[in-house]
């Protein structure tokens, strides 16, 4: 395939399946990232999220299916791809002997745009000695460095497994709300970010759209603004006890005494009728969020009848 092919989407995989012996650790997976988008991939310990990744990058071969990002074979324009992207594993190493100073030029060699104004802000912002030897720098100060050397360069994609690993929360917070946030809006919908992520609450107001993997399979990919309309939250309470049936196959929460708690998917109006029809004596409905969806479609309860 040539350089020339174009294609709408900067991450493609299409029936992605890498196998260890008899464990397939990606099980057909189909992924679709449009350019300009913040991306999240959500999944439990051994989802296959990082090997997902390692695959995307060429660390991993796929034992089958079609990988592309920027349009093309990452293995056969490996050196064209990765000039593109900027990558934070989860676990982040450095040679012991460069000073962070060193650690940041290293990785400015490799770059033909360097942001040096970025590299200041973020070192001051981390509170970084540039003296330091990376020897002796915190697992979460590792991965500070390992984010400003991803950001500077101001790559097209920016690919982040567990980014925010290590870091204490206010310089979580401040790392996702700055640095990501500002990262895109230097190129509205060019920039692209994809996080894996399981702190997914931290994420949402910037996440866009995700896609929740378990056992290797894609199990849900929505829009987040299309996922909080149809995922809803409602709670009733009831005169006496809560009936415990009739509910249109809602996900059951909580039923305790007189008060009932509900996951509609995209039945909500049904599941009111149907409440309503009980006389309760409040009933209330609210979106839920990102993290709230991803543990009811990875553990889902028990349904009502």
């Amino acid at each position: 395939m040539s350089m020339s092919h174009q294609s709408d989407a900067v991450i493609e995989a299409s029936g992605l399946v890498r196998r260890y012996g008899r464990t397939d650790a990606v099980n057909g997976l189909d992924l679709k990232v449009g350019a300009g988008r913040c991306y999240g991939f959500f999944g439990r310990n051994g989802a296959g999220k990082t090997t997902t990744i390692k695959c995307l990058l060429n660390l991993l071969k796929p034992t089958s299916g079609e990988v592309r990002l920027f349009g093309v074979d990452p293995a056969r324009h490996e050196v064209a791809v990765k000039s593109r992207l900027a990558y934070v594993p989860d676990y982040v190493a450095f040679y012991p002997w460069m000073t962070v100073r060193d650690t940041l030029e290293y990785f400015a060699s490799f770059r033909p745009h360097w942001n040096r104004e970025t590299q200041r802000a973020l070192v001051g912002q981390f509170r970084l000695d540039l003296g330091q030897k990376t020897s002796h720098l915190s697992k979460g100060q590792r991965t500070q460095l390992a984010l400003i050397a991803a950001v500077c360069p101001e790559p097209e994609l920016l690919i982040l497994d567990e980014p925010t690993s290590g870091l204490d929360p206010i310089v979580r917070r401040e790392f996702i709300q700055t640095v990501i946030g500002a990262y895109q809006e230097g190129e509205p919908g060019r920039r692209t970010v994809f996080v894996s992520t399981h702190l997914i609450s931290e994420f949402e107001g910037l996440i866009d759209e995700f896609t929740i993997v378990d056992e290797g399979r894609n199990v849900l990919t929505l829009e987040a603004d299309a996922a909080r309309g149809r995922y809803q939250k409602i709670h009733a309470r009831f005169p006496a006890e809560a009936p415990a049936s009739g509910f249109a196959a809602a996900q059951l929460l909580r039923r305790s005494g007189r008060e009932l708690e509900l996951i509609a998917e995209g039945n909500a109006a049904e599941v009111l009728d149907r409440l309503r029809a009980h006389s309760p004596d409040a009933l209330t409905v609210e979106a839920l969020t990102l993290e709230e969806i991803f543990v009811c479609t990875v553990q889902p309860r028990g349904l009502v009848a």
